[in-house]
């Protein structure tokens, strides 16, 4: 029996099969992960499906990246929102991407086999707000959501 690799996996023909599997992928980024994002969607195959949200300082900040078509590509800027309610007070760096990140995961991860990839690129505080919100109370494990390493977030890669 032949190993098959990732490009055979998932060549235009393999994407095209009705039976093809698409794992989805939720991607959390924010303005300095904004060189590694572009990266990783580069790297996803073409038939990749999910939510790649992107919190940015303002408008000025957002622009176009090159993510699979069957991804949904959400910018955030932090000036448009406001920190917690009823303090008045600004969007600190990292909020909007946890709202968002754990209101999507929230609704979208429902069947405790969920095989969605979930990779998160943002600064420290947001990141790990995520990270106990997903293992804590959606019960994913640690070692399937990959994380910068310098964190020491997840566990068990």
């Amino acid at each position: 029996m032949t190993e098959r690799t990732p490009s055979s996996e998932h060549g235009t023909a393999a994407c095209r099969a009705p039976r093809h599997s698409r794992v989805q992928h939720l991607v959390a980024a924010d303005e300095s992960s904004l060189g590694e994002l572009e990266v990783l969607l580069a790297t996803l195959p073409l038939c990749s499906t999910g939510r790649v949200f992107i919190e940015v300082p303002d408008e000025s900040w957002i622009g176009t990246v090159s993510a699979p078509a069957r991804m949904t590509v959400t910018w955030l800027a932090r000036s448009r929102r406001s920190g917690l309610p009823g303090t008045g007070r600004a969007c600190a760096p990292g909020a909007a991407l946890h709202r968002a990140v754990v209101a999507w995961a929230d609704e979208m991860l429902c069947e405790s086999d969920d095989q969605t990839r979930v990779i998160l690129m943002g600064g420290y505080l947001g990141t790990a707000d995520i990270v106990d919100h997903l293992t804590g109370v959606r019960g994913i494990p640690g070692s399937s959501i990959r994380t910068p390493e310098r964190f020491g977030l997840a566990t068990a890669r």
